[in-house]
């Protein structure tokens, strides 16, 4: 049996859920989260750095409903609309990051995809987490 993670703190899911863990194992699958408020719309739109940033507080509160930490997660995969804006900005995006997950580093997968299921979204990240 699975249980559906959908936090009333972000957008309600449409087609998909925010995480689903499994009652018989300890891993969540975090679904692709984005740079959205609690209605669902893009917020700062353009800006690379404070997208990451909102993203990864968009994990924590699935994380935190799932019973986990952002240390709990052990796979991340980012999805970024432009490989050479994210290079330009990883001095911002690594400060950001070590507010999140301190010194921790999960197993991470950087993609330059052409679009995004979301238009204004810049970058969207997903992730598996095991909870101990």
């Amino acid at each position: 049996m699975n249980t559906i993670i959908n936090p009333p703190e972000l957008s309600p899911p449409i087609g998909f859920s925010h995480a689903i863990s499994s009652t018989n194992a300890t891993t969540v699958f975090l679904a692709g989260q984005v740079s959205a408020d609690q209605g669902g719309k893009i917020i700062h739109v353009g800006d690379l750095v404070k997208q990451f940033d909102q993203t990864l507080r968009n994990l924590q509160v699935v994380m935190a409903l799932a019973g986990g930490a952002m240390t709990d997660i052990t796979k991340l995969t980012l999805f970024v609309r432009s490989k050479a804006d994210y290079k330009n900005n990883l001095r911002a995006v690594g400060k950001i990051y070590q507010t999140y997950f301190g010194k921790y580093f999960p197993a991470m997968t950087l993609v330059e995809v052409s679009s995004l299921f979301e238009d204004d979204a810049l970058i969207e990240i997903e992730g598996i987490a095991t909870l101990s």
